[in-house]
């Protein structure tokens, strides 16, 4: 059987915001997380700018792939996340940014925070304690330190613990 690579992430947490905010008017915008389907995936290409495979990660049955979107603005994906359900905590596999919302000219700011804070949630509502692991490039393990309050486990290994997951969470989803 062929081992899985693991994939190291490389995501930058540019903002953390109530929702995610226009870079260039100041406006924030409500946002909805929902399931990323095959539908779904039809523009979310290497041609049209994303980085990763989507269609790969849905049709891993143990992995459970989320879009974000503007309320009111379904049609158009500003992020996505791929997830697995482990036995304690919620493991990210890849987080992407849509294109338009990466770089210095991005139109968005606050996606990934939004992203893994609904990986988070997903953690609390599992049971988990909002325990969420993922695997970072070396680069960015401070990054991730800093803006998501995780903890560097060894090697590029990272969680995010319950205070810093409960903090993620409240910020983005008003209970």
């Amino acid at each position: 059987m062929k081992k899985e690579q693991e994939i190291q992430l490389d995501f930058v947490v540019d903002k953390l915001t109530n929702s995610i905010q226009n870079t260039i008017s100041g406006d924030s915008f409500q946002t909805e997380v929902a399931r990323f389907t095959i539908t779904d995936s039809k523009n979310i290409t290497a041609k049209n700018g994303w980085n990763f495979n989507w269609k790969t990660e849905l049709k891993d049955d143990i992995k459970e792939v989320y879009k974000l979107t503007i309320v009111n603005n379904l049609d158009i994906v500003q992020g996505l996340l791929s997830v697995t359900k482990e036995a304690d905590h919620i493991y990210m596999n890849l987080l992407e940014n849509a294109p338009f919302n990466i770089g210095q000219n991005k139109l968005y700011e606050g996606v990934a925070g939004n992203l893994v804070s609904y990986a988070c949630k997903l953690s609390f509502q599992y049971g988990f304690d909002g325990f969420v692991a993922f695997t970072a490039k070396t680069k960015l393990v401070r990054h991730y330190e800093e803006s998501l309050g995780a903890h560097h486990f060894g090697g590029h290994r990272m969680i995010i613990p319950t205070e810093s997951s409960k903090l993620l969470v409240e910020k983005y989803f008003k209970t």
